[in-house]
């Protein structure tokens, strides 16, 4: 088989020949959708000069750096967010991505508004999970007001300003909890519920509409008044062993926010796993495991790689358009046994 040649590349490309000698040659009169265009076609027929033409290409992009500050490192679920958000920097098409993702050991409100603050001075957008807090509010208007484009992720935070947010519909994700434990408890009884920081607006959202599908659909369940875990698991297991103690016969668990490997903990240690109906929230390695034992009946979870996608792709929109809203609500998943 001949090797391909220019002409073929125009024509696989629906350009003319004259666009792809400039796009070879690295003039700066084409546009990016004509390069991505273009290079897609030589990878597609195997053009002798795809390097050069990605090279090309590479150097036409905007060059943004985003920053990303999630919580602590040592929680399974914010380092699978880190490798994803990784992962679609890397695979942005728009523009080349300078990724800089920090965690937050100290969830204190003035660590978090500081961290965000100094995370903001080199970086065109950035993407925070934080509780809701004046201290942390005022931080991040202030870094809005200096053009930096402020996006929350997972949990939505007030500002002054327009604020974009990628996450769940917490409302939803609520009710659903709730419909799960109408429908797998054998008998109406009592459901506890663990949360992890009240200050977190998601769930804070998820709690009460767990509490209105209650109300609307099966009053005759009685639940318990939310413990807070403080994101620990530690704490979460010291605080379900107790509530397991005082309430015996108890039907079900909410676990929502964190702290679930010590509520699972707790489970076991206890002999109520597989026992009473638990939910809660995002699939890791050790929910999986507890799906798989019978001791977690349902987890309902962030879709990562779309929320990491949908995050870039919006800071690079952001950065192109400045003050424009690029938030999106992605659905959840839903996880059993059965379908993992």
């Amino acid at each position: 088989m001949r090797r391909p040649t220019i002409p073929d590349l125009a024509l696989a490309a629906n350009v003319s020949v004259a666009t792809v000698n400039r796009v070879l040659s690295g003039a700066p009169n084409v546009r990016l959708a004509t390069r991505e265009k273009v290079q897609r076609a030589a990878e597609e027929i195997g053009f002798y000069g795809l390097g050069s033409i990605h090279a090309r290409v590479a150097a036409a992009r905007p060059r943004l750096r985003f920053g990303i500050l999630l919580l602590q490192p040592h929680r399974p679920l914010y380092q699978s967010i880190a490798r994803a958000m990784e992962a679609a920097a890397a695979q942005t098409v728009g523009a080349e991505v300078d990724l800089r993702v920090e965690f937050l050991e100290d969830l204190s409100p003035q660590n978090t508004a500081n961290r965000a603050l100094a995370l903001a001075n080199d970086c065109r957008a950035i993407g925070i999970v934080s509780a809701a807090h004046p201290t942390v509010t005022e931080a991040l208007s202030q870094i809005q007001a200096q053009g930096v484009a402020v996006f929350s992720l997972i949990a939505p935070l007030p500002t002054t300003g327009q604020m974009s947010y990628i996450g769940l519909d917490n409302w939803k994700l609520g009710r659903t909890g709730a419909w799960a434990f109408a429908h797998l408890c054998r008998v109406p009884g009592k459901i506890g519920m663990l949360v992890g920081n009240p200050r977190f607006r998601n769930q804070e959202i998820s709690e009460a509409s767990f509490r209105s599908y209650f109300r609307e659909y099966a009053p005759e369940f009685t639940l318990l008044e939310p413990l807070s875990t403080f994101e620990s698991a530690d704490v979460a297991q010291d605080i379900t062993e107790t509530l397991l103690a005082s309430n015996p016969d108890m039907v079900g668990l909410y676990v929502n926010g964190g702290g679930v490997t010590g509520a699972i903990a707790a489970l076991h240690s206890t002999g109520f796993a597989g026992k009473v109906v638990v939910v809660g929230h995002d699939l890791t390695a050790v929910t999986r495991a507890a799906l798989l034992d019978g001791s977690m009946s349902m987890i309902m979870s962030h879709p990562l790689d779309r929320i990491a996608r949908d995050t870039i792709d919006g800071m690079v929109r952001a950065c192109s358009t400045p003050g424009s809203n690029q938030s999106s609500i992605v659905p959840f998943e839903i996880y059993t046994r059965e379908n993992l």
